[in-house]
C-alpha cells in the first residue's frame, strides 16, 4: 500500500512527488507513467521558456503561481547545476492599433507586481537590433531551460527520498474506497491512501476512471515550429513575443532563443487529430471524434472560424508562415527557416465553448485532479505541487493522521 500515488510522469507529477516528501518526508510515494521515460509529452516539447506571468489575470493561479515560479524554478536550476538563462524578453507592437494593447497589458504586468518596463523604439533597437517595432515592453524575469532534464531531476530527488517511478504502466481503472484506492493498470494493480492526478493531455479521461464527471474536456492544440539556420541565430538575441490578438486565446507566433543556443519560430495552433499527436499526419479515431461530437469545441470554432483558418493557412504553407515572422523580424526570409518539432497543448474546454482560462484542481474523495495545467504550467509547476499537497487535509483528514503517526 502506497500512501500517494501520482498519475503522470510529466513535470507537474513530479514537482508534486517533491512537494509531497518536502511535506511528509517518511511518505511511500508511487509515480505512475504509461511511457518509457518522464517527461515525454507536453513537458518534452514545449518552448522551454521560464515564464513571468504578465499575460494572465491579476489574482489568477497562473499569475501568482507563474511570478512565484520563475523564482523557484531558477532557484531549483541554481541549486541542481541545470542551465538555465533568464535572459529576458521583449513583448513588441508592430502596428499603432497594438500601441494601446500594449498600455493594457502593461498595466496588467504592474498589477502582476512584475518588474518591468515600457520602452520605445531606440531602447528596444538597443537589446534587439532586428526588430520591427513601434514600442515593446521588456519582461527581464523571463527566461529559458531545458525542462525535461528539469524533470529528471525531479524524478532524481523523488528516488532518492525512497519513491517509485513506475514506468509503461498505464492506468485502466481507478476505484475509491473508505480507506483506499484501487488503481487498475496494464501491469496489475496499485493500492493508495490517495491518488493524484496529473495526467496532463488525458486528465480528463483519469478523472473519468475514476468516476467524476467534469463539465470540461481535453481539446489537443498542435503548435508547429521552425528553427532559424544556425548563421541566421545572429537575428535574435533572447525571446521576442508579439502583442497577443485579445480576441484569441494564443500568444501568437514568436522567436525563443534555446538553451541549446538554437532558436525557434512559432508556434501557431491547431487542432490535433490525436492527444499526443505532433505530425500532422498523426491520427486517432477515438480522439478526433470525442472532440468533433463536443459541443464545446463547435462553440469554440464558430467563435473563432477566422483566426482558426488563419492558423491553418500558417500550417500547410510556410510563406504565410514567413510572412507572420517578418512582422516582428523583417530580414527573415523561407530559406532561413527548417523545420523542428512541434508540441501539443492539453486545453480543458467548457460545455459553453470557453477555454478554462485558470490551472483548475478537482477535489475527490480520495483523489486529486489537476484538469487543466496548460502553459505556464511547466514554469509554475513547482508552486502547482505545493498547493495540491496543500490541499490534502481537506481532502482527507483519515490520510493525515495515518501520515503523521
Amino acid at each position: 500500500m502506497y500512501d500517494f500515488a501520482i498519475v503522470g510522469g510529466g513535470i507537474v507529477g513530479l514537482s508534486t512527488g517533491m512537494a509531497l516528501y518536502q511535506r511528509f518526508p517518511n511518505a511511500k510515494v508511487v509515480v505512475i507513467e504509461k511511457e518509457a521515460v518522464v517527461a515525454n509529452h507536453q513537458t518534452g516539447h514545449n518552448s522551454g521558456v521560464i515564464h513571468s506571468g504578465i499575460y494572465y489575470k491579476p489574482g489568477s493561479f497562473k499569475a501568482r503561481f507563474a511570478r512565484q515560479g520563475s523564482k523557484s524554478m531558477t532557484e531549483f536550476c541554481r541549486m541542481h547545476g541545470i542551465d538555465h538563462d533568464i535572459c529576458g524578453k521583449v513583448i513588441v507592437a508592430t502596428k499603432p492599433e497594438e500601441l494601446p494593447l500594449l498600455d493594457d497589458l502593461y498595466s496588467r504586468g504592474l498589477q502582476n507586481e512584475l518588474a518591468i518596463q515600457r520602452i520605445g523604439v531606440e531602447e528596444l533597437k538597443e537589446i534587439e537590433p532586428h526588430v520591427n517595432g513601434l514600442g515593446a515592453i521588456r519582461v527581464p524575469q523571463a527566461g529559458i531551460v531545458n525542462y525535461r532534464q528539469v524533470s529528471e531531476k525531479m524524478a532524481d530527488i523523488i528516488r532518492g527520498n525512497g519513491g517509485e517511478i513506475k514506468l509503461n504502466t498505464k492506468v485502466e481503472k481507478i476505484d475509491e474506497n473508505f480507506d483506499d484506492v484501487i488503481i487498475n493498470t496494464n501491469n496489475g494493480v496499485i493500492k493508495a491512501r490517495l491518488v493524484i492526478n496529473c495526467a496532463g493531455l488525458h486528465s480528463d479521461r483519469i478523472a473519468a476512471a475514476a468516476g467524476y464527471k467534469t463539465d470540461m474536456k481535453i481539446v489537443p492544440f498542435r503548435g508547429e515550429y521552425f528553427k532559424l539556420k544556425p548563421e541566421k541565430r545572429f537575428l535574435v538575441n533572447h525571446l521576442i513575443y508579439p502583442v497577443p490578438n485579445p480576441k484569441f486565446p494564443f500568444l501568437g507566433v514568436h522567436f525563443t532563443r534555446m538553451i541549446s543556443g538554437e532558436v525557434d519560430a512559432g508556434p501557431n495552433a491547431v487542432l490535433s487529430f490525436k492527444r499526443e499527436g505532433y505530425k500532422k499526419t498523426d491520427f486517432n479515431a477515438k480522439d478526433l471524434t470525442e472532440v468533433l461530437s463536443y459541443k464545446g469545441f463547435w462553440k469554440l470554432a464558430s467563435k473563432f472560424m477566422k483566426e482558426g483558418m488563419d492558423e491553418y493557412v500558417r500550417s500547410f504553407s510556410k510563406k504565410q508562415f514567413t510572412k507572420s515572422l517578418q512582422e516582428l523580424i523583417p530580414e527573415i526570409q523561407e530559406d532561413d527557416l527548417i523545420p523542428a518539432p512541434a508540441g501539443v497543448r492539453a486545453q480543458a474546454l467548457q460545455d459553453d465553448g470557453n477555454m478554462v482560462d485558470d490551472f483548475h484542481i478537482i477535489m475527490g474523495k480520495r483523489t486529486i485532479h489537476v484538469c487543466n495545467a496548460p502553459s505556464p504550467a511547466a514554469t509554475a509547476s513547482i508552486e502547482i505541487g505545493k498547493e495540491v499537497v496543500t490541499r490534502i487535509p481537506e481532502q482527507s483528514h483519515l490520510l493525515e493522521a495515518a501520515l503523521t503517526k
